[in-house]
């Protein structure tokens, strides 16, 4: 019996359903329970993490400790990178930073996007903006295919 009329309506398909359910792994990590933050992959190979700096992310000198940095920039590539792979979990093997300017409060977005590789290894560079659109600091990182399937993740697709 095919299903109602209507029945797939606002459900969304394809590559806007793999988006959406990379989203909700992101969600589901337990590594973002410490670090508030939000996913949006609008199209393939690009995606954004938005953040907000405050006091308790600080180092002694009172500005944002680099693993802010390293995390959202690290996010930002890898879910830019697999959102062009729908069937296995990336890991990333590398990442280098380029920090360019202190952040002590306010909202930031890390917006990352894949630059090459679409079999084993994937390139993507990341950006991290301030409150203002100034880069603060940018990243670039090498993730590669693991044997993990993304389906049998928790959180992937709702799991």
């Amino acid at each position: 019996m095919p299903p109602p009329d209507g029945f797939f309506e606002g459900q969304p398909s394809g590559a806007q359903a793999h988006y959406r359910a990379l989203e909700s792994l992101y969600r589901a990590a337990p590594i973002n329970r410490l670090f508030e933050s939000k996913l949006e992959i609008v199209t393939d190979g690009h995606a954004r993490i938005l953040f907000t700096v405050d006091e308790r992310f600080h180092h002694a000198a009172g500005a944002a400790h680099g693993t802010i940095y390293f995390k959202m920039l690290d996010d930002a590539a890898f879910y830019a990178c697999n959102s062009l792979v729908s069937d296995r979990f990336l890991l990333t093997t590398a990442f280098n930073l380029l920090f360019t300017k202190p952040i002590t409060a306010g909202p930031i977005v890390a917006e990352g996007h894949w630059v090459s590789g679409r079999r084993r290894v994937f390139v993507g560079d990341a950006r991290l903006l301030d409150s203002e659109g100034e880069e603060v600091a940018r990243g670039t990182g090498t993730f590669m295919r693991s044997r993990i399937p993304l389906a049998t993740l928790p959180g992937y697709a709702g799991r």
